[in-house]
């Protein structure tokens, strides 16, 4: 008994059935073919027809005619801290003990911040009836708007 089950199996044809000229173009191989003098050789006189893929990586200036401009500003750098002296590891344990503290209020954050003031203006007797300071810090002098708006610059700690 003959078997009426045929195998169907996807290939990829290079050419055409008469064996004629080979169709290349119809697959998309950015940067994948040639060697190294090749690609250098390309992109010094770039053919334009195959476009040249840059996988992700952004330019550094732009083109003006035939003439590329590299701009400064778009140049990535990366600014790394030096660790000289640094003594503690770059990595936390899992073997860390857990631990809790409390959260800090605004009665915490007077006492660290004004309370000692407070105190030596008291001792040295700088307070006015009122109990307003003589000599105010710079953090005293500032009205809520101004506090307000330096806790929202950029680099403290409310992000």
């Amino acid at each position: 008994m003959a078997s009426t089950c045929m195998i169907l199996r996807r290939s990829i044809a290079t050419s055409c059935v008469c064996h004629g000229k080979r169709n290349f173009r119809k697959f998309l191989l950015y940067n994948k073919r040639g060697s190294r003098q090749f690609k250098e050789a390309q992109m010094k006189n770039p053919d334009p027809d195959i476009p040249i893929d840059k996988r992700g990586v952004k330019d550094v200036g732009y083109a003006v005619g035939d003439k590329f401009v590299t701009v400064p500003e778009m140049i990535p750098e990366l600014i790394v801290p030096s660790l000289e002296g640094f003594k503690l590891k770059p990595y936390v344990s899992y073997r860390v003990e857990d631990f809790e503290q409390r959260e800090l209020t605004a009665q915490d954050l007077f006492d660290m911040i004004y309370s000692d003031k407070i105190k030596e203006d008291f001792a040295k007797n700088q307070l006015d009836e009122n109990g307003n300071p003589l000599n105010p810090s710079e953090n005293e002098q500032l009205t809520s708007q101004e506090a307000k708006n330096n806790a929202g610059k950029t680099g403290c700690d409310i992000f």
